[in-house]
């Protein structure tokens, strides 16, 4: 048997279901010269089908031959609290002036983080990515 076995989450609906996954590409944006970076806002569901709002980040860099970009980093930060929840599912209609405003700082702490990251790069991005969500 394969060390590489697909997974799922499978969930017994029982009556009307309530709550439906999706995922939903808010921008694709060049934050400067070289890199691109996607907005994504993520639901999924729970066993008791609530909802679990995530906002998905991913920045990219330019690769060395010019064909393409190759991904530095992908942020999935999940709501923590029913205010969080509420600000990433906002994020459909479009980021807030306030939110779009925290993602250089997201941007910077992404561009930041490398191969062997140590705990401070990644509560930066954590925290970053918390500040978006938050503003």
């Amino acid at each position: 048997m394969s060390a590489n076995v697909p997974t799922a989450s499978v969930v017994q609906v029982v009556g009307k279901k309530k709550c439906k996954p999706f995922i939903l590409e808010v921008m694709i944006y060049s934050p400067k010269s070289g890199f691109k970076a996607s907005v994504v806002v993520e639901r999924g569901c729970t066993a008791d089908n609530s909802s679990v709002w995530k906002f998905v980040f991913d920045l990219y860099k330019k690769n060395a031959a010019g064909t393409g970009f190759d991904q530095l980093i992908h942020v999935s930060y999940r709501g923590l609290t029913p205010a969080e929840n509420a600000a990433i599912a906002g994020m459909m209609d479009g980021m807030t002036d306030s939110q779009a405003d925290q993602l250089p700082a997201l941007n910077a702490a992404a561009e930041n983080f490398n191969n062997n990251p140590t705990p401070a790069n990644q509560a930066a991005v954590t925290q970053a990515a918390q500040n978006v969500v938050n503003a």
